[in-house]
């Protein structure tokens, strides 16, 4: 069955979630959610997740999932925070245990941060299938843009993370550790796959040349339109511009809080003797 998704956009970090149900049943599922943070005060609040968990009571929805597509570079999750106000279980691609290694590494962690996917309820595998509701959920590795990054199809919704933009923006970077162009672009062949009409939800927008914010598009307009990816476009002639752009590009401003919670499910670091959390800035690491 094809299900109802309710869009939440969140401006300051041009970031869309999901609420994604099944109409005659109620289930839903949560996929990347927001949590607000203020990275010069280090504050976090609930703002943006409230409006979601609003919905899903004004709904009378019962949420059994909690996904993320990835580990977000540029965003913190809500994950916990929805868990525990509106139940449910928190799931990601099994390759997670890929992105912990590494960044344990980078931060320095200790053994009090696990590299095992534990910190999640759940870590999907490549094809794997889960029935919530009357709906499908299915979940396809689509690595490229980080090596743990996975693409959840539903109905005829389907929800690629940053794997791919709107075609007026192209597809996402893939310089980050363990990200590869070559790979990124065999797994768009995958997306691009599915029936022309599918229709395809992305992660982020930034609403190129002044137009309105948009994050919706199907397989076919991805294939006529995609400014990076477009049909004809060679594999060879992607890796190229892409590579080339990627050199070009900043680190995400919030990338280094991000990561270290998000890699964790969204858990803050273990309060220290003062009951505070800290966060780490490794210097020229990254």
């Amino acid at each position: 069955m094809n299900p109802d998704v309710k869009a939440f956009f969140h401006k300051p970090t041009f970031t869309v979630s999901y609420v994604v149900s099944d109409p005659a049943i109620r289930k839903a599922i949560i996929i990347d959610s927001v949590l607000d943070y203020e990275n010069n005060s280090g504050r976090t609040s609930t703002t943006a997740a409230d409006e979601i968990v609003a919905f899903i009571k004004s709904q009378k929805l019962t949420v059994e999932w909690i996904l993320e597509t990835h580990v977000h570079a540029d965003h913190l999750t809500a994950a916990p925070y929805l868990q525990k106000t509106l139940s449910g279980k928190i799931g990601i691609g099994g390759v997670i245990k890929t992105i912990q290694s590494t960044f344990k590494k980078v931060f320095n962690f200790g053994d009090d941060v696990a590299e095992d996917g534990s910190q999640f309820h759940h870590l999907f595998k490549d094809g794997e299938k889960v029935a919530v509701g009357d709906m499908t959920l299915e979940v396809m590795a689509t690595p490229g843009h980080t090596p743990a990054c996975v693409t959840y199809k539903i109905g005829d919704a389907v929800f690629v993370g940053d794997t791919l933009f709107m075609p007026d923006y192209g597809t996402a970077r893939c310089d980050f550790p363990g990200g590869d162009a070559r790979t990124l672009y065999q797994s768009i062949q995958k997306i691009f796959a599915f029936p022309p009409e599918t229709r395809l939800f992305m992660c982020h927008d930034y609403a190129p040349g002044g137009r309105d914010f948009a994050w919706e598009t199907t397989v076919a307009e991805q294939r006529a339109e995609n400014i990076h990816i477009h049909d004809g476009i060679s594999e060879e002639e992607f890796v190229k511009m892409r590579t080339e752009r990627d050199a070009t590009l900043s680190m995400p401003v919030l990338i280094i809080p991000s990561i270290q919670v998000n890699m964790q499910a969204g858990h803050f670091p273990k309060a220290e003797g003062n009951g505070v959390s800290y966060l780490k800035v490794p210097l020229n690491a990254l």
